[in-house]
């Protein structure tokens, strides 16, 4: 039984968030990664999507998320399934920041609105 124990987590400081892997296939070869993003208040991401699908789960703070152009508010306790190939930019409240668990299948590639590859995110590989 593989245990990624917490001293092995990986953060991932960027601009807008911090992503602290807690899963990932160069971490015992999953399947799946599972990392928590932690954003500041007022903080927002970049407008991209990926090529595979994300469930976000929000766990403190607030957050509007916006897909396709159309913005949701969400909460803690509130889940969020965003679909490959969906533009997507999340925004953290502006006095309760944002922190959520995110699952993603492995080799999840990032890319701009103008189909610009990123690659795939440090957090997820």
């Amino acid at each position: 039984m593989p245990v990624i124990r917490s001293a092995e987590d990986r953060r991932t400081e960027t601009p807008n968030a911090v992503m602290t892997t807690l899963a990932s296939p160069t971490q015992g070869g999953a399947g799946h990664a599972v990392w928590r993003v932690e954003m500041r208040p007022g903080q927002a991401g970049p407008e991209h999507a990926f090529d595979r699908e994300q469930v976000w789960v929000a766990l403190a703070g607030a957050a509007t998320v916006e897909l396709d152009g159309e913005p949701a508010g969400v909460a803690p306790g509130d889940a969020v399934v965003m679909p490959a190939g969906v533009i997507r930019r999340v925004s953290a409240d502006p006095q309760a920041g944002f922190t959520a668990m995110v699952t993603a299948p492995a080799g999840a590639r990032a890319f701009l609105p103008d189909g610009t590859d990123r690659g795939v995110p440090a957090w997820i590989a």
